[in-house]
């Protein structure tokens, strides 16, 4: 810099020799003067805390795990970076917000405004050289992945979207967490995965692979196939791995700061909870059940319906018990099936609306019974579920939804 200035003083006073000395003496000493300014500029900012030291999220820090969180601005993924800030862990939420909502992030950064606690980047899992930016760019310590499209119906009408978004983005974070040397993995996952078992409650060892019981739509599939894959990798890796196998979610934050606030578009394709609150609000005329003739007590689909918060709490846990080199895989379910007349009920209760409902015919790559048994879990997590009142959840999740007509609005 100083060898650049001096060329342009050399010229200036070759220039100005035919002028008096003492304005060429003033002029050059003004040259110098500002050099002598810019030099000090640079020695202050390199003295500067921000110039010197990198982010808190470049480096790895003694007594702060540092968790990345795969679609952290979704419904499942929010709550759970919520419940990580809460227990002090330092948390990044990678998202491209194609389901999520950066309102969800910003009740995070309002919350937890420290230095160093929350951090969202905008990015696609499937562009593999963005993401291996990230990765060399933050010091994780753990992945807790739950980025996915997640919709039955939408995936037997679109198969694709769901091989490409769950599978093949499920590799490229493994492949990055393998070239940066993250060695903890937690992977969220789907009872989808088992097919239609003959028997139920449906347990960690109940068969996914025989051709009977192969699961029946391309989500579940697509979540197998991202199992297979981590399970391969794992064998020849030190790596710890939790897989979580959950069940229908329902709920929201007990404090009413998050909640479940779907595309408008996607309503066709959702949760029952969130049909149910459309109809309430009269968003949509009434809600439709599809399928009334499955071998259940009441013809309708019976499922396991858990709780966000118990299920966050669920990933917390496995994330505090994961071990190098070991493999955990657990069911994340409450144990009790209802039927899907049992839950349209509860819903008329929690809202206090009299819902209209349309009994259509079956939508495809539907169970007619899922259930699970989470012995294991608790046997070796510790984990139950707190939150089993079905019509308590509801009206948790209701609570939200009426005070938050337009979801997260146009944050």
């Amino acid at each position: 810099m100083f060898s650049e200035f001096t060329v342009i003083v050399r010229v200036l006073h070759v220039g100005v020799e035919h002028h008096d000395p003492k304005r060429k003496s003033n002029f050059v000493g003004k040259i110098l003067m500002a050099l002598a300014l810019t030099a000090l500029c640079i020695i202050m900012l390199k003295q500067s805390p921000t110039f010197r030291t990198p982010s808190q999220f470049s480096k790895h820090e003694e007594g702060v795990t540092h968790v990345l969180v795969t679609g952290g601005a979704g419904y499942i993924g929010s709550h759970a970076a919520l419940r990580l800030l809460r227990e002090s862990y330092r948390v990044t939420i990678v998202d491209n917000l194609s389901r999520g909502n950066i309102g969800a992030v910003k009740v995070l950064q309002d919350l937890f405004p420290e230095p160093g606690r929350l951090q969202f980047i905008y990015a696609d899992l499937g562009d593999a050289k963005a993401v291996n930016k990230i990765f060399s760019e933050n010091a994780f310590d753990a992945v807790m992945h739950f980025a996915a499209v997640a919709y039955v119906g939408e995936s037997t009408m679109d198969p694709i979207k769901y091989y490409h978004n769950i599978t093949s983005n499920t590799l490229v974070v493994l492949e990055a967490m393998a070239a940066h040397g993250v060695k903890t993995l937690i992977y969220s996952s789907t009872c989808a995965t088992y097919g239609e078992p003959e028997k139920m409650p449906i347990t960690e060892v109940t068969p996914q692979a025989s051709l009977k019981l192969v699961p029946i739509n391309p989500y579940g599939k697509a979540k197998k196939m991202a199992e297979d894959i981590i399970l391969d990798f794992s064998k020849n890796s030190d790596m710890a791995v939790m897989i979580l196998r959950y069940f229908n979610v329902i709920g929201s934050d007990p404090d009413g700061r998050l909640g479940e606030a779907p595309r408008p578009e996607l309503r066709e394709h959702g949760r029952i909870s969130g049909a149910c609150f459309d109809a309430a609000r009269g968003i949509i005329p009434g809600l439709k059940v599809k399928g009334t003739d499955y071998n259940t007590h009441d013809g309708t689909c019976i499922r396991d319906y858990i709780d966000v918060t118990d299920l966050v709490d669920a990933h917390v846990k496995a994330l505090q018990k994961s071990k190098p080199r070991n493999v955990g895989i657990y069911n994340v379910g409450t144990g009790r099936g209802r039927s899907v007349k049992e839950f349209v009920e509860a819903c008329k209760k929690a809202t206090g609306v009299k819902i209209k409902v349309d009994y259509l015919p079956r939508r495809p790559g539907d169970y007619a019974e899922v259930f699970s048994d989470p012995t294991k879990i608790y046997r070796e997590l510790n984990w139950t579920a707190q939150h089993t009142d079905l019509e308590e959840s509801l009206k948790t999740a209701w609570r939200w939804q009426k005070a938050h007509r337009d979801g997260y609005g146009a944050s």
